[in-house]
This record gives C-alpha cells, structure tokens and sequence, in this order.
C-alpha cells in the first residue's frame, strides 16, 4: 500500500485552511438586499410557512440534503477508545467522502457521552437538523442498542456504518461470488472470525440472504461461540453453534466461505487447505488481513479472496456503499434505511460487477480488460456508475416498501440527475494518478537540490508512479535529504561535475552536436550546454536515460523551453507546442489554451492548438466541448480578430468534424449552455456548456486562468506542455509541492501515453 508519512499527514490537516470541510454558502451574498433576504427581516418568511407546516423545511432549508457523522470516538478504526475529540478528523474524512462520492453535505458531530442512553438523547435533541444520520466509529455491544433505538425513535435514516456498510459490501462480494463457484447459498458453510458490530450485521445479513444459520459458525477472542458457553450477550447467543468445536483450526475444516473481521494473521495456509473445494475467503482485517493475499493464493488455486486493502484484487470497501446508500435515502426523504433498501444496494452493487468496465476504469489495467470473475468480484471504489446504480437502486427499494415520503415516479429523470451530479466530483487527478501508479516510469528533476522538487520527488516515490532522478549537487541534494528525512538516499543522484558522470556528458556533448553542427552549434559550445543541468536532463529524456523530465521552479519559463525545444523537439504531426493549463472547479476539470507559448497564433495556429488540446484532453477520460473563445459572438464583429477565431473553428471542424467545438463566442455564453440555449439555438454547446477554453491571443489566456484561479480559489495544474515528441515539462516559477507533485503524475500518464503511440 502506498506510504503515509506522519509529517506528511499532519501537514495535509493542518496547512492552509485547518481541517479537511467547509461550510459554503450557496446564495448570493453580495448586497445589502442578499443578506437581508438571508438573515433578518427575509428569512422570517421561510420560518413562517415551516411554522405551518414542519414538512417545508425540506422546501427552504438544506435538511433534505444533509447528514450528522456522529460518533462518541469509541471505536475509532484500529485506535480504539481515543474519545471524541481525537475522532474528529476520521469525521471530517467521513464528511469529505460524503461530499465528492454523492454531494451529501454533512456536519461532524463528536458526542462526549460513553453511557448509551445520554448518547441517544443528544442524538435525538439535534435530529431535527439533519436528513439522515450516519452512527460512526462506536464500540460493540452498545453501538447495537444505540442503532436501534435512534431508528425506532427518529423518523430520519440512521445507519451505523461499521455494521452494515462492510455488510453490504461483503455481501454482494459474497453473491457474486457464490455464483463463480456455482454453489448454492443455503447450502454453503460460513465461519466468521469476529464477534463485533461488524461480524454481527454481516451475519445477519448473509442469513437474510439465505445463508442458514445452522451453517454459521462464529468466533470471539475466546474462540467458538457455542451454546454452552455461559454469560454470551444476545448478540452473540443469536450466533451460537451446538456444534462440538473449540478453535478456528476446526471451524475451517470443511467451510464454503470465511469472512475475517478480527485481527491479522490468525488463517494459516493449512487452514485454507482444509476447506472446501472453491473456497470464498473474506480477509477484512485492515492493515493486515487475517491471511495474506499471497499466502491464501499459494495455498489454493481454487480460492476467491477478497481482503480490504486497495493493493489486492476485490477490496471490500465501505465507500462503495454509504454515499449512495444515503444519496438513496435522502433523495425520497425515507423515513429509515431498511432491510429492503440494504439488500437492494447489496443486489445493485453485485450487478454493476457483471456489467462491462468503464473505459476509464479499464485503461488502468494495460491491455488487460477488468471482466466479472474471480479477481473481479465487486466494482472498484472510484467506478462512478456506483452513483446512478446504487442510489437509484435504495430510492426505488424505498418507495416500494413504503418509507418513502416524496416518492419518485420518473426514475429515467432521477437516473439522468444522479448521472448530472457527477460533475461535482473531480476524478481527474485520481484518475492520472492510477494511470501513472500503473505504468510508473524514470523522471529526471533537473532541480533536484531544490527541496520543493525533493518533497514532491519523495511523494511521487512514495505514491509508486516514478523512480526519482535527481540532478544536481550532490552534496547539497543529500543535506537537504537528511536534514528533511526525506528518504531519498536510494535514488540515483547525478552530479554533473562528478568524475564518473564525465563519460555521460561527453557521450551527450558529442550526440548534440551531431545534431545541431548545422545549426550554428560549434564543439565548444556543445561541450558547456552539457553542464547546463536543463540541457542535460532533455538529453537524458531524447535516448532513453529517462521517460520524463521536470524542471522550472527556480528559473524562467524560457529559460527552461528552450532546451526542450533544441534537444526534443515537437512530435511528429504537430505544428505548434502549446501550453495548458487545468482547472479544478466544482463543475468539472476546465482547460485552458494557449496559456504559455504562442503570442499571437494565426487562426491555422489557433486551429492546431485547438486540435492539439482536444486530443489530450481524450487521455483524461473527458469529452471536450471546445469553445473558441473572442470577444463576439459568431460573426457578429467583422474585425481581423474574430474572424481569425471563427476561420480557425471552421479549420477545426474540417478535420475533427465529430469533436464538439464552436465559435467566435464569448467567455458567458461559453460557459452558460441555456444563455446559449435561447440566444443561438444552433450552436453546438447549447446542450453543455464548455470545458475547454481556447483564447485568442496568449494575454487573454494567461490572464484569464489566474484571475480565476484566485478569485474562485480552484486548485490549478499545469502548464502542461503539449506537442513535444518526450515527456518534458515546465513547472511555473516558484511552483508548490502539491503543484509539481501533480505536475508528476501528468508527466508519468504522457510519457506512458508517448510510449504507446510510438510502439504502435
């Protein structure tokens, strides 16, 4: 699994805003008029009519979209009792997957209350603010009583989502895989590691499945529970086996499924041996499984393993459950969250595992395609149909069973809003960053004493997409590594003024001139461009020493193209470099060109930059809906400049005639799809508005990306170099370490991407 760093932690909580969530308004604030409608005298009216009736607080209020994450910090992940106040970040983290899996705003809630009852009544005294209710993290056996008083008291869904959340998950894992084995769920024997909130709902579950409960044995700290131990608390009475065994080693003789949720390393591979043939092992002790995958593996073939970690096939992960679980809930104002509503997401959840893999889900995996099987028994965590399927599979199980209060009747138009609401989660950065973890390659830093690049060296190492290449001092780059405990030390270092890098250089100093003789380039000359760090890592890049390079953060943009430019060179096909830039905005990524390279482009210029933006936009799973941007709307000025802009959409659409693209228009009805709607039916981003942006001249660009980016306050990656042959990009002086850390990732995915035309 990918390396945590206690500093690095720490840091992502603490630096900039505090936390991880916010609270932002969603109406206008501007005037004095705005905030008399928001506070006093206006907001008097809403009170008014939900004084009539209590139901409008769906109707003026945020209620029907917003969830407590409550907990009393009892059970918090493996740290256990750490109160309520250590809690807090896992709530705000459970409040952040709330938000981009499903856009559910939540509050956090830490209650300092152990004793069960006053922990219920506080409960119930806030409810009234919220529309659903997510118990976290709270110990066993309390946390039963909690849950199932608040859900007969509270006319809200509550759902305590250690229990049923890996239930639902396990479950589906669990019908899925039971139809790979072609075993029959009444018939097959379950041993469960576990006796806590988690193995208790799981159970109970797997037997409103079908599976029976004389086929259930279940384990505690002290081994078997049987029904004639004394002192079993009724949850794990309900549980106990009459059958005369004592230990896990006996349990497991002869078992179709063992699901884990205990500690690590208690399976051995004797008793993984011992069960029947196709064994179904659920091994969900976090970090370390109750068997390794590779242990289970290589004690049978025949095994479907599923743990919940993100580096093995099949993780059991609660995050494919709760979001849409409670998106469900929420959208039809149910009154509880049901048996029904749960086996509909377990049912939901299964199936979208038989359906064929997203693209972009796929592309992850090299030429190999993610198809229902043994190794591919739930979705993956990030697969974005779970929003549509799931949710909409919860809402209808409502309204069916009968505890929906604004029951739904056009479900394709409930489909198509959930699909909508996609744009407000941004996958773009997960998405490169799988691509690269996948295909990770050589990335020479040709700053590397800077400790900015040596940070974002270290997480990008850590993160598994590259295999750091630092150039620089190397004195210098391994003081900084010490002093910051950066844990670089294995990484090559090349010093250029190092004896044994002198063999290397002349081999270049040699090659270039070769290469550039007949171009004013003399030997001399060669020889001292060798020194220039830039030069040298273009080099390293040009024959295969690298598959990327990054430099910039400590010298002039120019300064650092220009080597580029000399030693790579543009890619075949392309007739101008342009530079992009990505914004992250809560609509979507947006992308912008030319920001960085060509002054004043021609509009056969600005076509090329146009095409050349499009297609790189494809590799990041995004369509793009190209507006050309001017400052008049299609013909309507006859000056050299819009008509330079509408010749270059017409240039466009001749040899692209399937991409979505369109102009002269302006930047507002670019963006707004029904201002463009009523004014120029006819235009092809009348039905979406833009997400690509391509300015006129390079003034407009860059002012236009950095107004925005702080103004709106999105997060910015780039400039990211388009039209060289090699992986070679220019950070922006001074740029941060999560800056170049993403700048990384977009280097990695292009050179993979490179790579792959060039052997086709």
């Amino acid at each position: 699994m990918e390396k945590i760093r206690k500093q690095e932690a720490l840091d992502y909580h603490e630096l900039g805003r505090k936390g991880k969530i916010e609270v932002v308004p969603t109406k206008p604030t501007s005037t004095q008029k705005d905030l008399s409608l928001a506070y006093s005298p206006g907001v008097a009216e809403p009170c008014r009519e939900i004084d009539k009736n209590v139901e409008d607080v769906y109707k003026y209020t945020a209620k029907g979209n917003l969830v407590a994450v409550i907990t009393n910090g009892t059970a918090v992940l493996g740290l256990g009792n750490i109160g309520p106040e250590a809690s807090k970040p896992v709530m705000e983290g459970k409040g952040l997957l709330f938000k981009i899996f499903a856009d559910i705003d939540v509050f956090d809630i830490e209650i300092d209350a152990e004793d069960p009852e006053k922990f219920i009544q506080t409960v119930k005294a806030i409810a009234p603010t919220f529309g659903g209710i997510n118990l976290e993290d709270i110990k066993a056996p309390e946390a039963f009583e909690i849950e199932r008083r608040l859900k007969d008291e509270l006319n809200i869904p509550v759902m305590h989502d250690d229990q049923h959340g890996t239930a639902i998950i396990s479950a589906a894992a669990l019908l899925n895989a039971i139809e790979l084995t072609d075993k029959k769920i009444d018939d097959i024997k379950v041993v469960i590691s576990g006796a806590g909130a988690a193995a208790v709902s799981c159970t109970s579950l797997y037997l409103n499945l079908g599976v029976k409960i004389e086929n259930v044995v279940m384990l505690d700290s002290k081994g078997v529970i049987r029904k004639d131990r004394d002192n079993l608390p009724p949850s794990k009475l309900k549980f106990a086996t009459d059958r005369s065994i004592d230990t896990l080693d006996e349990a497991m003789i002869g078992a179709d499924v063992f699901l884990g949720l205990s500690v690590g390393n208690v399976v051995s591979k004797e008793m993984i041996k011992s069960m029947n043939e196709n064994p179904i092992v659920f091994a969900l002790a976090n970090p370390d499984p109750e068997i390794n995958y590779e242990d289970a593996m290589d004690a049978r073939n025949d095994i479907i393993m599923a743990t919940g970690r993100s580096d093995n096939p099949n993780q059991v992960n609660n995050v494919l459950g709760f979001p849409y679980i409670f998106r469900g809930a929420l959208d039809v104002r149910a009154t509880k969250i049901n048996e029904e509503m749960k086996l509909a997401a377990v049912k939901a959840i299964a199936e979208l595992a038989k359906k064929p893999i997203p693209e972009e889900v796929n592309m992850v995996f090299s030429d190999k395609k993610i198809v229902f099987g043994k190794k591919y028994i739930i979705p993956k965590p990030f697969d974005h149909r779970l929003l549509w399927e799931v949710s909409l599979a919860v809402a209808k199980a409502a309204v069916d069973s009968g505890v929906a209060q604004n029951p739904i009747s056009d479900w394709a138009k409930y489909r198509q809003s959930l699909v909508h609401r996609m744009g407000r989660d941004n996958k773009l950065i997960r998405d490169v960053s799988r691509i690269a973890k996948q295909y990770p390659k050589k990335v020479v830093f040709a700053e590397g004493a800077s400790l900015p690049i040596l940070k974002a060296a270290l997480f990008a190492k850590d993160e598994a997409i590259c295999h750091p290449i630092l150039l620089g001092n190397r004195k210098k780059i391994m003081k900084l590594i010490k002093e910051y405990n950066l844990e670089l030390e294995d990484c090559e270092i090349i010093d250029l003024y190092e004896e044994k890098t002198q063999p290397l250089k002349e081999k270049f100093s040699d090659l270039i001139f070769k290469e550039r003789q007949r171009k004013g380039l003399n030997k001399r000359e060669a020889e001292r461009l060798m020194e220039l760090r830039n030069y040298f890592a273009a080099m390293m890049v040009e024959h295969g020493y690298a598959d990327a390079a990054i430099s910039g953060v400590t010298r002039k943009y120019k300064d650092v193209i220009r080597p580029a430019l000399q030693i790579i060179g543009r890619d075949e096909g392309v007739g101008k470099l342009a530079g992009m830039y990505i914004l992250l905005t809560n609509k979507g990524p947006m992308f912008f060109a030319d920001t960085t390279m060509n002054i004043s482009p021609n509009a056969e210029e600005l076509a090329d930059i146009a095409i050349l933006v499009s297609e790189t936009i494809g590799r990041f799973n995004v369509v793009p809906r190209v507006a050309m941007l001017s400052y008049s709307n299609f013909g309507s000025s006859s000056e050299d400049c819009a008509n330079k802009v509408s010749k270059a959409t017409e240039i466009v659409k001749q040899k692209m005639p399937d991409l979505i693209i369109d102009g002269e228009i302006q930047a507002n009805f670019a963006v707004n799809a029904e201002l463009t709607k009523e004014n120029f039916p006819f235009s092809q981003l009348a039905e979406k508005g833009a997400n690509t942006f391509i300015f006129p001249n390079l003034s407009a660009g860059n002012i236009a990306y950095k107004l925005l980016q702080e103004m709106l306050h999105v997060e910015a990656i780039g400039p990211v170099l388009l039209g060289l042959d090699k992986s070679y990009h220019v950070l922006q002086l001074g740029s941060s370490v999560r800056e170049i850390h993403n700048m990384i990732r977009i280097a990695v995915m292009d050179a993979h991407f490179k790579q792959i035309v060039k052997n086709d």
